[in-house]
């Protein structure tokens, strides 16, 4: 990261919310069924609406304002993403997406033990926090899709 400053990390973010958004409207010209295409567009949305998030963030609320706790319900840490294909399904997609959710808050929680800067660690939580949130609603998803009530 070349330009570790506050607004250098917002823009590595912002930058990183575009390109999630950019692949889920390629996997959703990718698929062929329809829950999965409506999956990948709602994906799509709640990505840019994170990145409009972002570009709103306000440095001082952040830094006065309890991070909250996310669970992880781990439900697709063992399982495997397919390969990305046409023929993707709901389920693959789900893996697949909540899979890059992981990798993401996994980026953000070792920059967070590598900077010095108390306000820089913060905000690496803040967004470690909001990739995990979103792969909590990935496995949420999941679970209410494949995984049927005992």
């Amino acid at each position: 990261m070349a330009h570790l400053d506050w607004q250098g990390v917002l823009s590595l973010a912002i930058s990183r919310e575009e390109e999630a958004a950019a692949n889920y409207h390629r996997l959703q010209a990718m698929a062929s069924d329809q829950a999965t295409k409506q999956l990948l567009l709602e994906l799509e949305e709640e990505e840019k609406k994170h990145k409009e998030k972002l570009e709103a963030l306000d440095q001082d609320a952040l830094l006065s304002s309890e991070l909250p706790q996310v669970e992880d319900l781990g439900l697709t840490d063992k399982l495997v993403a397919e390969p990305l294909s046409p023929e993707i399904s709901l389920q693959d997609a789900l893996i697949w997406a909540a899979k890059k959710e992981k990798q993401a808050a996994l980026f953000y929680a070792a920059w967070a033990q590598k900077v010095r800067s108390p306000r820089l660690k913060r905000l690496f939580r803040f967004l470690e926090k909001q990739e995990k949130s979103h792969k909590l609603r990935l496995e949420l998803e999941y679970e209410r899709q494949f995984l049927p009530e005992d």
